[in-house]
């Protein structure tokens, strides 16, 4: 397997989840933005042979009929859920979180219901009121965290992560709590950008990976961190690095590396899962682009700084 090459084509915001068991299941969105797809395999380099199947499809009007981004597979509370953003057709960009909810222990073959849009907690007056999308899920300490992007401003629109504990699957226990907002320059071309949270942990920390800049070759990954036994809801808990830490790399023709997730391979070893072009120029609408391919990428720990080491060149 050659890392940080197209590894399944047109599949961009890669999710992967690695099960009890050993099985791997691959989500993505498609170039159509019309459908909720999932392969399994029992191997990580498998998924990319695995047939892919179609768990649900978007609605002819009304919500969830446009723009369906970034779906997640988890399974928390004892259940399979998908975590996914959606839009109308009225209104394009009125994107809203929503949950499917998996009647049974597997998510290939039993049925999906539809839970509808993610809910905020009871005293919450902002949470989900403006364009959301990008959800993940993780679970510290016997609680379970949800992370999501938000714009909020006047004017400019600006793109946001915040994080809540989860009461149950589809509904946040507590008000929104700003984890990041766009401070440098890399996170501001032409879209003032922080999005696609991943969570990975290491050694005591929980490191949060997230996207930003527009869609094209200035996006990139930057990180957060925080200690596994600190108050996570907290902003001080938490400290940003300076500079990205996958951006694009033109002489191995990545461009705009993003939307990350991490799983382990079969021997585990971290793997970074993301997606980027092998090209820089494009026409049209960045999003509208359907090359965004899932890729692999190596992850070592710094010995001195605990922190992950992304290997561009593996």
């Amino acid at each position: 397997m050659i890392f940080n090459k197209p590894w399944i084509e047109q599949r961009a915001d890669p999710y992967v989840v690695k099960t009890e068991s050993g099985k791997y299941y691959f989500t993505a969105s498609v170039p159509e933005y019309d459908r909720i797809v999932l392969r399994c395999s029992e191997t990580l380099f498998g998924l990319a042979d695995a047939k892919e199947k179609e768990l649900w499809h978007c609605h002819d009007d009304g919500i969830m009929s446009q723009h369906i981004w970034a779906p997640e597979l988890h399974y928390l509370f004892g259940k399979w859920y998908i975590y996914f953003a959606a839009s109308r057709k009225d209104d394009i960009w009125a994107l809203r979180p929503y949950v499917l909810e998996c009647a049974g222990d597997d998510p290939m073959k039993d049925e999906w219901k539809e839970l509808g849009q993610m809910q905020c907690s009871d005293d919450d007056e902002f949470s989900f009121r403006a364009f959301s999308l990008d959800a993940t899920v993780f679970e510290n300490n016997n609680e379970w965290y949800y992370i999501w992007a938000e714009k909020v401003g006047v004017g400019k629109q600006i793109s946001n992560l915040y994080i809540a504990r989860l009461e149950s699957a589809n509904k946040l226990g507590t008000v929104q709590v700003l984890l990041t907002t766009p401070d440098y320059d890399w996170e501001r071309v032409d879209f003032w950008v922080n999005e696609g949270p991943a969570v990975i942990k290491h050694d005591g920390r929980i490191f949060v990976t997230y996207s930003a800049s527009c869609t094209g070759a200035p996006y990139c990954m930057g990180m957060l961190s925080a200690d596994e036994r600190s108050d996570l809801l907290d902003p001080i808990s938490w400290s940003k690095k300076r500079y990205p830490v996958v951006k694009t790399d033109a002489s191995r023709n990545i461009f705009g590396p993003g939307h990350n997730t991490f799983t382990k391979d079969e021997n585990g070893r971290d793997i970074c899962v993301y997606h980027a072009r092998t090209y820089e120029k494009i026409t049209g609408d960045p999003l509208y682009d359907p090359n965004r391919h899932a890729m692999l990428m190596p992850v070592k720990w710094d010995s001195q700084t605990g922190d992950p080491m992304f290997l561009m060149d593996a």
